[in-house]
């Protein structure tokens, strides 16, 4: 992302955990935030999580910036965690303000005031303008998802009872509130160059899907199949995603289940619907990272930090995801996808509306289970069979035409051996290109008794000597129609008066012409 810089650098504060425990170690943050107010400002946040970097726009120096709530209840403030944020102003020069996105619905946001949490209050802090989402807990989540999957395991469902399920699930308007999310802030930093602090309440779950999706949007590499990577490890797993008690990895408790991270995969199959050219990876690459998020047969999801992952070395004891992934990419690219495609340039921008055909049910996901469903071939799977027939063609056709022009370059050779041997008769009388006499037989005579008998099927066109037996008569009374006996030289019936294509004939003597071969 181009950081560190002038603006931004390295802060070690974190060392051994010792300020944020659900942290990782190091984190960027401004320069102008020096050590004591990054522990200041700890200290006023939900679980200690301060404002630390998520992503650098390296075009206008604007950042997206996550965080937990503060701990504000109805009054109280920091001079620490103002100046932090101030901090993140000034680290931005274009812009006078910075966006506060509370991704939690308002009247959630006021609850927890009450409990001595809260948000910002803009009359504390200057230069801000706070922003509510409205994007549900993961207890409304995990409720949204089970109504969903209750639909899908309907035998034979009428069309009404579907879409009535499916809407009373309400799982797609909490997709359509997570993008919405992620769209403001991929508007802010991308078009208006202003800075944006992203929180929810501990600032782990719908902050991560809210970081990530506008990511996604803002930067194409995170569209290709490694920046992908990238982007779950530094805002989901680096930045202490609970993965064990969102997904059961473990015994705990089941209220703590929810499918946050599932959430915002199916964004990013959404964003591929309506940008189908704008992502290097397909929809089974999707498919297979969610299911090993709950399989735990790879060590990149478990534990619910990175302090947790060191302190029982998953590193060394487990296998990495990411590389069985890249090991077999062959099958998770995207056929339809070009790095010099106009989707694959610079911020995408989708529709927004329910009307358009943005947020479908995704079956793929959802019924890729269900054993009515006679076996088919995904609309994925058939151009990638298209797109490798296609390339074995193109492999033949250069084989093909590399054999082409060997044998021109051959019979090109041929042809300037002949010309040799043309040349070569030419300067002894022997050739003519009508295959007439070159000169008198006279001139021959002597020759002639000295060439061998050979059949036509033995001649050669380019040596051989036409020579007419009226032609032999009036030239030389010594050759009569005999003499071809004595010379070696085979009697054959000529079909063309020309001379060429003769062919053996049974009755020679019939023939008003005919014709000698005196081959050489």
């Amino acid at each position: 992302m181009g950081v560190p810089n002038s603006y931004w650098q390295i802060s070690d504060v974190n060392r051994d955990y010792g300020v944020c425990d659900s942290y990782p170690t190091e984190v960027y943050v401004p320069k102008s935030a020096t050590a004591h107010i990054i522990v200041g400002s700890s200290k006023f946040r939900s679980r200690r999580r301060f404002p630390a970097l998520s992503y650098y726009c390296k075009g206008n120096n604007a950042s997206i910036c996550r965080s937990s709530q503060p701990l504000s209840g109805f009054s109280a403030r920091c001079l620490e965690d103002e100046q932090m944020l101030q901090a993140i102003r000034k680290a931005n020069p274009g812009s006078d303000f910075i966006y506060v996105v509370d991704t939690r619905p308002k009247l959630n946001a006021m609850a927890n005031r009450a409990a001595g949490k809260g948000y910002e209050n803009e009359d504390n802090y200057s230069n801000i303008k706070f922003q509510f989402i409205g994007i549900e807990n993961i207890h409304v989540m995990r409720n949204s998802l089970q109504k969903m999957l209750e639909v899908c395991e309907l035998k034979s469902p009428s069309m009404s009872d579907f879409l009535w399920g499916l809407e009373n699930s309400g799982w797609l308007k909490h997709i359509k509130a997570i993008m919405d999310a992620g769209i403001f802030i991929a508007k802010a930093v991308a078009e208006e160059g202003v800075s944006v602090l992203v929180h929810c309440s501990d600032g782990w779950d719908r902050t991560a899907q809210v970081c990530s999706v506008a990511s996604l949007l803002l930067d194409p590499y995170y569209r290709t199949m490694k920046g992908f990577m990238v982007l779950i490890e530094k805002d989901w797993i680096s930045f202490g995603h609970k993965f064990n008690h969102r997904y059961g990895n473990l015994d705990g408790d089941p209220k703590e289940i929810s499918p946050v991270i599932d959430q915002f995969i199916e964004c990013v199959w959404q964003l591929m619907e309506q940008f189908p050219c704008a992502f290097e990876f397909n929809e089974r690459f999707l498919i297979h990272i969610q299911h090993h998020i709950y399989s735990c047969q790879f060590g990149n999801f478990l534990c619910n930090s990175q302090k947790e992952r060191r302190e029982l070395k998953i590193k060394e004891r487990t296998y990495s995801l990411w590389a069985h992934l890249w090991k077999n990419r062959a099958d998770y690219l995207n056929p339809l996808y070009r790095s010099d495609h106009s989707q694959t340039q610079g911020t995408l921008h989708p529709q927004i509306a329910p009307c358009n055909f943005l947020y479908k049910f995704w079956s793929g996901m959802y019924n890729r289970f269900e054993k009515g469903l006679h076996p088919r071939q995904s609309v994925t799977d058939y151009l990638m069979a298209v797109k490798e027939e296609t390339q074995q063609l193109e492999e033949e056709l250069e084989v093909l035409q590399e054999r082409l022009a060997n044998l021109q370059k051959s019979q090109s050779g041929n042809n300037k051996v002949k010309s040799k041997q043309q040349d070569r008769s030419k300067q002894f009388g022997l050739y003519t290109s009508n295959n007439s006499l070159a000169n008198t037989p006279q001139e021959y005579s002597s020759d002639l008794k000295s060439f061998p008998s050979r059949s036509p099927s033995q001649g050669d066109e380019d040596s051989a000597l036409i020579l007419t037996q009226d032609n032999l008569k009036s030239s030389d009374p010594d050759l009569s129609a005999n003499s071809d006996q004595e010379s070696g030289v085979e009697d054959l019936s000529c079909r063309s008066p020309s001379g060429g294509g003769c062919l053996p004939s049974e009755d020679s003597g019939k023939d008003s012409d005919e014709a000698v071969f005196l081959a050489g």
